[in-house]
This record gives C-alpha cells, sequence and structure tokens, in this order.
C-alpha cells in the first residue's frame, strides 16, 4: 500500500481549497507555464540527494513510483506505508519548513502552510 504527499508552492495566505485545487491540478496534467519555483529546484534536489529517484536505487527506498512527478511548482510523491517512509516524511517536512512550501495530504485533505 502507499500513500501521496504533495509539496507545493504556495505562501502561508493559502488555506486547504486552495492546496486541493493546485494538487488537482497537478495529477490531472494542466501544468502551469513559466519558470521553476526555485524553492521548488532546491527542495527536489536536497530531497533526491537523500532518497535518489533514479536509479542505482537503495535496497530501503521510501518510493512506490519513480521518478517523483515534478513540475514548476510542485513535487509530488508516493510512499509505502511502512517503516522505511519515516526517515523520507521527516525528510520532507524538514526541506518544505526550510523552503517554505506546503505540504498536502490528499489522504487526510489536510494542508500544513509555509509557517505554519
Amino acid at each position: 500500500m502507499s500513500f501521496d504527499l504533495a509539496v507545493l508552492a504556495m505562501d502561508g495566505s493559502a488555506d486547504a481549497a486552495a492546496a486541493r485545487a493546485m494538487f488537482e491540478r497537478c495529477v490531472s496534467g494542466d501544468h502551469v507555464e513559466g519558470e521553476v519555483d526555485e524553492r521548488v529546484a532546491g527542495f527536489y534536489e536536497r530531497l533526491r540527494s537523500r532518497f535518489p529517484d533514479q536509479p542505482p536505487y537503495a535496497s530501503d527506498s521510501p518510493w512506490m513510483s519513480t521518478p517523483l512527478a515534478v513540475g514548476i511548482d510542485h513535487v509530488i510523491v508516493q510512499l509505502s506505508f511502512s517503516s522505511r517512509s519515516d526517515a523520507a516524511i521527516s525528510a520532507i517536512e524538514e526541506l518544505a519548513a526550510e523552503f517554505r512550501l506546503a505540504i498536502w495530504d490528499p489522504q487526510a485533505q489536510d494542508v500544513h502552510l509555509p509557517g505554519g
């Protein structure tokens, strides 16, 4: 079994409805055109340096689907429901806070906003 998390380039004034709408737009393939948000690029590079999403994979990789889904304003990850995901979830939370990005949990319909 797996679950998804989306890391989104949103500001602190966003809410759960805005995060849900952005996530749905991202997974539908309706991507925004423009330059890559530097926060997303930094987040993705640091995350994949800890947990590669390209071969060679570690035997304890937390990813259920690779490569990670990356756009100019988001990174969507599919994690396994296992202890091997704990370190990845901690890294996602830490890096999202550092880069001031929102985390959307589509299963719980919950958002963790930058600075929140």
